[in-house]
């Protein structure tokens, strides 16, 4: 992707500003990394399956503590389920054909800024005349879009490719 004249590209869920002098990355917290590597996982199987917290980390390799500070939020969000007791488990609560990058991060994360200023309208005064301000919130729209393009069900079908192909040979 390129953006006013700077070429970005993606790995994983971060954005690197790619310069041949410098290279710097806006980089989201393990919160998020954790939480959409998680989804994804939950997303590759069958609907209705119900998922132990203990196997999701051990599968993907994310710490169960940690784990289990992110489920509630996925909870509270209404992108999880929980179900208490024998039997009992996670569960998807909405489709995964509309669950996107950006719902699991924000979701965990809270909403992506860039700058504050795009978050807090009163932490700038200048955001009418400001110049780096308009560039700001021109990268964090097409970042928004870039996570909001593709669902979980999507991500979980091209992963699902990788991993035939890369098992097959």
């Amino acid at each position: 992707m390129i953006l006013n004249g700077t070429i970005f590209v993606t790995f994983g869920i971060y954005l690197v500003p790619f310069n041949k002098s410098e290279i710097s990355i806006m980089q989201l917290t393990m919160t998020g990394e954790y939480a959409l590597r998680a989804m994804l996982y939950i997303c590759s199987k069958s609907k209705g399956t119900i998922f132990q917290i203990s196997d999701i980390s051990s599968t993907n390799d994310i710490p169960e503590n940690f784990l289990r500070k992110i489920i509630p939020q996925l909870n509270k969000s209404g992108i999880l389920q929980s179900q208490r007791g024998v039997g009992g488990g996670i569960s998807l609560m909405k489709s995964a054909e509309i669950i996107t990058p950006l719902d699991i991060i924000e979701s965990v994360e809270g909403e992506i800024g860039l700058n504050k200023c795009l978050i807090s309208p009163d932490f700038c005064s200048n955001k009418k005349c400001c110049p780096v301000h308009v560039l700001w919130a021109d990268a964090q729209q097409k970042l928004k879009e870039m996570l909001a393009a593709k669902t979980l069900a999507q991500l979980a079908d091209e992963n699902k490719i990788k991993y035939r192909s890369i098992n097959s040979h």
